[in-house]
């Protein structure tokens, strides 16, 4: 039996992947994989890439290593260069080092293991990796993402949630988030992979472990980040400590209020804001007030 470990969604967190690598190490694991984000929504990009590629973990390319070099490279507006909602986007891609830059600019949109029994790992899904699959995603839709590849299972990230879904046509298995998960488990999640052979169905043992969160909180004032990064990185915290997104409903709900995206109108957004809640069901509310 191959057992493989993906982990995903990193997003700056170093006690959450060193938590992570421990839980690795005691569970028999044949190859690990790194299904992108390692860096974004995080105060410690440089130390997550420098753990990744000091172990020779083949990783994909995120939508957030994208977002990164866009701002490293200045490949964004102008006005993202000035503009306060996008502080912690400019200080999360300058506290990256050049090595880490070099290394994150050479990562693959996907990967496909060494194992005998290859699965197709992205980041989102196999045309963009910015799209994310979940529990919300069709059948449909995803039977046309399986027939897309050569392989008869897909392993993403991207949604911070953990999804398993079994077709006609194959396996797709969302790991979930290593540092930053969005369905109330503020562990550090992963999943193991295995198969016993090329007739046996795919299987996901998805995990979560605990790490030092108040230990990473800390890191968001002693860096710098929660003070420079303005009110995105206050919303970026949020997000950790209660395991549910905040920055993108932040977002939306102020373009739909017509509001500027500042710490004054963040204190009515979380008096209206319910996290558990998806986001679907949260702009359906905004566009029909009275329903």
């Amino acid at each position: 039996m191959n057992r493989i470990a993906i982990l995903a969604d990193i997003h700056g967190n170093a006690p959450a992947l060193d938590a992570i690598v421990e839980d690795i190490e005691g569970s028999n694991i044949d190859e690990v994989l790194v299904g992108g984000d390692l860096v974004g929504r995080g105060p410690q990009g440089t130390a997550v890439v420098e753990r990744v590629r000091a172990r020779g973990w083949p990783s994909v390319r995120g939508n957030h290593e994208d977002y990164a070099l866009n701002f490293i490279h200045k490949r964004v507006p102008d006005e993202w260069l000035e503009e306060d909602i996008w502080a912690a986007s400019r200080w999360m891609a300058n506290e990256l080092n050049a090595d880490a830059v070099e290394y994150i600019d050479a990562l693959p949109f996907s990967f496909a293991p060494s194992v005998d029994l290859p699965f197709l790992l992205v980041h989102g899904s196999p045309i963009r990796n910015n799209d994310g699959i979940g529990p919300w995603t069709s059948d449909d839709k995803c039977e046309q993402h399986l027939e897309s590849v050569h392989e008869d299972a897909i392993v993403c990230g991207h949604t911070h949630r953990p999804h398993f879904r079994k077709l006609n046509a194959g396996v797709i298995v969302n790991v979930g988030s290593v540092g930053l998960p969005f369905n109330g488990d503020w562990r550090a999640q992963y999943a193991i992979l295995h198969r016993d052979n090329a007739q046996s169905p795919w299987q996901a043992e998805f995990r979560q472990v605990e790490y030092d969160r108040e230990g990473f909180l800390d890191t968001y004032e002693s860096s710098g980040f929660l003070r420079e990064g303005l009110v995105t990185s206050y919303l970026l915290k949020l997000e950790v400590e209660t395991a549910r997104p905040h920055l993108v409903p932040f977002l939306r709900w102020a373009q739909n209020q017509s509001m500027e995206p500042t710490f004054a109108s963040m204190d009515v957004f979380l008096d209206w804001y319910d996290p558990t809640l998806p986001l679907k069901t949260l702009l359906e509310r905004l566009e029909n007030p009275g329903s």
